[in-house]
């Protein structure tokens, strides 16, 4: 940028969870770590009261704050990932062309590594999932050595809801390990 303005805005943060008390405390925690960040300037805080959403609770506060230029506007977006953000000053900004490069690399790096992560945690839950698989398949061949069940014991057994083992216990009678004579499961 020609002329490194500063920026006024304001911002909204949110935090959605369970129980209140941490939700709040969260916030509170989050905002402290905000007015650290040498970059910029906490005006204002206003901390809503949480509100109750289908189970979870939901706080945010609205900052007023200054930021001493546009890079570390956009810093401040991709660290802190705000709900929203108003541009109060100034009115106009002008950026060069160099600023705005800097900023598209600085996105791409940032995308680039999301997609590093997201791909990693899934090659991570595939693993986990596949492994929690077979470990529910063990449980109730094991469950069923000792002696025939029924579905609802069979989740008993193993700790598991009845409707969230029935698909465990269709994949075992497909592949005939299992059998089922009535209600009730033995091997096959």
């Amino acid at each position: 940028m020609a002329e490194r303005a500063k920026i006024r805005c304001r911002t909204i943060i949110e935090i959605l969870g369970k129980p209140k008390e941490h939700v709040e405390k969260t916030l509170k925690e989050y905002v402290d770590k905000i007015k650290e960040d040498e970059s910029l300037v906490v005006l204002n805080e206003d901390f809503a009261e949480p509100k109750e959403q289908e189970g979870l609770w939901s706080v945010f506060a609205e900052l007023e704050m200054i930021l001493k230029d546009i890079p570390a506007l956009i810093g401040f977006c991709f660290d802190y990932m705000p709900s929203s953000i108003e541009i109060i000053k100034p009115e106009e900004i002008v950026m060069t062309s160099k600023d705005i490069s800097d900023f598209m690399n600085d996105l791409q790096a940032r995308l680039h590594k999301m997609d590093m992560l997201i791909k990693q945690h899934r090659g991570e839950n595939d693993f986990l999932r596949k492994n929690m698989n077979v470990l529910v398949k063990n449980i109730i061949m094991i469950a069923l050595a000792k002696s025939s069940l029924s579905a609802e014991k069979l989740s008993k057994a193993a700790g598991i809801p009845e409707n969230e083992i029935l698909p465990f216990i269709k994949f075992l009678l497909k592949e005939n390990k299992i059998k089922k004579e009535g209600e009730i499961y033995s091997l096959a």
